[in-house]
């Protein structure tokens, strides 16, 4: 069987084919450039995982690593099949939706005392017992629960191989970013993120490779660990960070597709028009990123791969929540999903 082209190329293979999605450079050196400006922000910094995050538990406890594994397994498809009925948590009085809302729920078990961070826990966890521990404030579920269910059981059964440690799993990939997201997505089929496009088999591995981001960031924030070639990873692509590339003019969607998606037509997994934001939002990044180390070697006399795909899209994905009010006539495209 042909493997798929990895991410950064499925990116570049998708985008020179692309029929309705569109890379503006114009757009791209807008953004390089607002980059450059934060280059020495926080957020550009293994930190800036957690400042991103603060339902996440603190870096220096064991409970982040496992509590990362288990919410990057369940990390998929939270838009609401209803707008205003969203999916919420609240948590020590705050009130989360999406992403965040699943964050809060894993969260929340554990300051009532439930295991969900350890293997043996979550491998068995019943439907019940897991709806039960992503419960909402109302009425709404959160989506795809029995997807969630099988995801999370399957990934604690792969991890007791490990005894039970993410880190010891992390370790077959020999703290290499590359053999890292191989060694994911062969030994987990839920975080194996695939599609067919042009006749060419392509990867996003959206999921994958959040996970080996997410445990660089605690662990070199830990002074415990560093990834080799951690400039593998692309942007991880989803719903938000098209819509801020779209925002800030780096993406473009032709007429008709903006027509389509304006009108809230789910877009079937797989789909090509679903298929080229998502390879193109991967080559876009790529675009920013490039331009963005040519600007500090320029103006600095640097070089700047520490600040890569990831770390741009750890800024991006924020900045669309923070930014979503201005940027709400730009439609979300709508697949459900286990992959992202």
């Amino acid at each position: 069987m042909e493997a798929p082209l990895p991410p950064r190329e499925s990116g570049r293979w998708i985008a020179e084919r692309s029929q309705d999605v569109f890379i503006e450079e114009e757009g791209v050196r807008k953004i390089a450039e607002m980059l450059y400006t934060l280059r020495s922000c926080e957020e550009f910094t293994p930190q800036g995982w957690k400042k991103m995050n603060p339902l996440a538990p603190s870096w220096d406890s064991d409970h982040a690593i496992n509590w990362v594994f288990v919410v990057d397994t369940m990390n998929f498809s939270f838009w609401p099949d209803h707008p205003d009925r969203q999916c919420t948590v609240t948590h020590k009085g705050k009130t989360y939706s999406g992403y965040m809302a699943l964050c809060a729920a894993i969260t929340r078990a554990m300051d009532e005392g439930l295991p969900i961070t350890d293997a043996s826990y979550f491998a068995r966890i019943s439907l019940e017992e897991l709806k039960h521990v992503l419960r909402s404030d109302n009425d709404t579920l959160m989506p795809m629960l029995e997807e969630r269910h099988r995801a999370l059981t399957e990934a604690g059964a792969v991890l007791l191989r490990y005894s039970g440690s993410l880190r010891e799993f992390m370790r077959e990939g020999n703290n290499n970013a590359e053999r890292l997201v191989k060694h994911i997505v062969e030994s987990l089929p839920s975080y194996r993120d695939e599609a067919t496009f042009k006749g060419k088999k392509v990867a996003f591995y959206k999921r994958a490779q959040i996970l080996v981001a997410d445990f660089w960031g605690i662990m070199e924030a830990r002074g415990e660990a560093n990834i080799p070639n951690l400039d593998y990873l692309t942007m991880f692509a989803d719903y938000r960070v098209p819509q801020a590339l779209v925002h800030l003019g780096a993406l473009r969607y032709s007429d008709a597709f903006m027509n389509t998606l304006k009108e809230g037509i789910v877009l079937p997994p797989g789909d090509r028009r679903e298929v080229e934001i998502r390879g193109c939002s991967i080559w876009c990044v790529e675009r920013i990123k490039a331009h963005l180390w040519s600007l500090i070697e320029q103006r600095d006399g640097k070089r700047s791969e520490e600040i890569n795909s990831a770390i741009i899209d750890f800024f991006l994905w924020p900045y669309a929540k923070e930014h979503h009010m201005e940027m709400a006539h730009i439609p979300i495209h709508h697949t459900r999903t286990i992959y992202y």
